[in-house]
């Protein structure tokens, strides 16, 4: 590559055709070009792929072509001494994560330029601008160039680490003027501190590692004497080597500011979101800024849509309980609830559904706060509560729309439970969300709710219950015997074990010495007959109701998380933690 032409000044190349672009790059003949349009004619496609495919340029050559179409400059980083000041604004993960290379900063403007090795890696432009609050130039160079560059300035040994600069923030001379102050910071001096390096640095190394290592929440929480902060991984809460007190503030604020949320009001509850994408997966970051006796409490959600499988198949639901599922939401209308406590994984098994049901010929409308994925095909609808949008009036508004399926994020009132039952009797399929502790219980907090049994008799189809359990680590799984104890809590004896191998994970590397790696559902299925509907309308306990889904073929939650610690999937601990025993 490095005999190839220098590149034209950008202004001669700025919006011309591709083929002419590269002809005056020095990289074709003009013959070459009349080939390809030739070609081109036949079958379409892009002029810059056929030249490509004919072999008479390079990957390179058109993603540098492509730039200067678009008016980015080209950079030699090969010819560059980049100074050590430039190469300090972005931290070394970042550097690997994004593939970039800064190589020139304006401190007057605030404006870094980048060096890309493709030109339609804007994202990286857009989420750096998020990330270090700093206006940022694209420019071009080969890809050969850029990993070289990555290699010199951010050799691998030299990659930060957080505990590195909680060190480096504690020997701040800067920030340390701002201990014991709490809330006497004015803003111009909070602006300060928000903009200070060190601040940025950790913020951005806290969320690269919590996207890396698959965390679902992200938790920065001020005490009298410390400032903690956690990750909240397979549903657990991890400790991180918790940073100087006083810079809680400086890093809630510098979080308001990325997820546009009004820096000077800290008596109020706020709540924003901030988007980012790494290696082309959309990340969305729901925040939460809560006041706290002793500074802001910031909760981050991690909605990574791609560490989510929305496969029905891959959910934890039993063979037999899938095949019981996907007869019930093909019903044509009716209402299907899914139950259980916050962070069990509902809404993803009703996306699974939403998206087996997402055919052409079908509309599905959805209501949801927060709209956590969106999924083409699907209207959704984010509930607005502090403008009057409730679940009751969108739902209201969704049978004028004409839809055939529709979700309600949660029914928590009962104008929104009698809307949802009215939709069912006039021929839709309502899916929607409770928080009760299984399925039968579901029938008693519907009643509570003011519904009456004749309704729900008419309408209601299914309830399915769920758990999250975590999944032993596949790499560090090994079989071990329970003691009579462990045993006991799930009132199991050694004869009812038999000949079965149970297993648990040592701990690795590989899933942080936890020994669980990602997480799986376990299910409770119940669906209606008529001996439950008539019971419903006699108002039977839920203890009832419950005796009588088993004997119809409901298996319980304890008996499905029974069944994945046989298959080695779970272990006893947690079915125990996430269950109950059925009286």
């Amino acid at each position: 590559m490095s005999d190839k032409p220098k590149m034209p000044p950008v202004e001669q190349l700025r919006g011309r055709q591709l083929g002419r672009i590269l002809i005056k790059m020095g990289r074709i003949r003009r013959a070459e070009v009349h080939e390809a349009l030739e070609i081109q004619k036949q079958r379409r496609g892009p002029i810059g792929q056929i030249l490509v495919e004919l072999g008479h340029i390079d990957d390179e050559d058109l993603n540098l072509a492509l730039a200067a179409q678009i008016g980015m400059e080209f950079v030699d980083l090969a010819a560059m001494d980049i100074p050590d000041k430039v190469i300090e604004i972005i931290p070394a993960q970042m550097v690997n994560t994004y593939q970039v290379c800064p190589f020139d900063y304006d401190e007057g403007r605030n404006l870094v330029s980048l060096a890309l090795a493709s030109p339609d890696n804007f994202q990286a432009t857009d989420d750096l601008k998020t990330l270090l609050g700093v206006e940022v130039k694209p420019a071009i160079t080969t890809e050969s160039a850029l990993k070289d560059a990555i290699s010199r300035y951010y050799p691998e040994d030299a990659e930060d680490s957080i505990q590195d600069l909680i060190e480096e923030i504690a020997g701040d001379e800067t920030l340390a003027q701002f201990e014991g102050r709490g809330e006497s910071i004015d803003l111009a001096e909070l602006k300060e501190m928000i903009d200070a390096n060190p601040v940025k640095k950790l913020l951005n190394l806290v969320l690269l590692q919590a996207i890396r290592d698959k965390a679902s929440d992200i938790h920065f929480e001020p005490f009298e004497e410390e400032f903690k902060m956690r990750y909240r991984i397979d549903g657990v809460l991890y400790d991180m080597v918790p940073p100087p007190r006083h810079i809680s503030m400086a890093i809630a604020s510098r979080i308001k500011v990325m997820a546009s949320l009004d820096i000077a009001e800290r008596r109020l509850p706020q709540d924003g979101r901030i988007e980012l994408s790494l290696g082309k997966n959309p990340i969305d970051l729901r925040v939460s800024v809560l006041p706290t006796m002793f500074g802001e409490s910031v909760v981050m959600r991690v909605l990574d849509r791609s560490a989510v499988s929305l496969d029905l198949d891959k959910l934890g639901l039993r063979d037999d309980d899938l095949v019981t599922f996907r007869q019930v939401m093909r019903k044509p209308n009716g209402i299907v609830i899914n139950t259980g406590p916050t962070g069990s994984g509902k809404t993803t098994t009703l996306y699974g559904a939403l998206r087996e049901l997402n055919t052409p010929e079908v509309k599905i409308l959805t209501t949801e706060d927060p709209v956590e994925y969106d999924i083409d095909g699907l209207v959704q609808v984010q509930i607005r509560s502090d403008i009057g949008l409730t679940f009751a009036r969108a739902l209201r508004s969704f049978l004028r729309q004409d839809p055939d399926i529709i979700l309600v994020g949660e029914i928590r009132d009962l104008e929104t439970a009698q809307i949802a039952v009215q939709a069912a009797l006039t021929g839709h399929l309502v899916f929607s969300t409770l928080h009760t502790n299984d399925a039968p219980s579901s029938i008693a907090r519907l009643l509570d709710l003011g519904l009456e049994p004749f309704l729900i008799t008419a309408t209601l189809e299914a309830i399915v219950a769920q758990r999250l359990v975590r999944r032993i680590c596949a790499n560090c799984k090994s079989e071990f015997s329970p003691t009579e104890e462990l045993l006991m809590e799930l009132e199991l004896t050694p004869e009812s074990i038999g000949d079965r191998t149970l297993y648990y994970g040592k701990g690795c590397d590989y899933c942080n010495n936890t020994g669980y790696r990602g997480r799986m559902g376990i299910y409770e299925l119940m669906v209606f007959n008529d001996r439950l509907r008539d019971m419903v309308m006699r108002h039977a306990s839920t203890a009832v109701l419950r005796n009588e889904a088993v004997k119809s073929g409901m298996r319980p939650l304890r008996d499905s998380g029974l069944m994945a610690i046989y298959d080695g999937i779970t272990t006893i601990d947690e079915v125990v933690k996430e269950t109950i025993v059925e009286e």
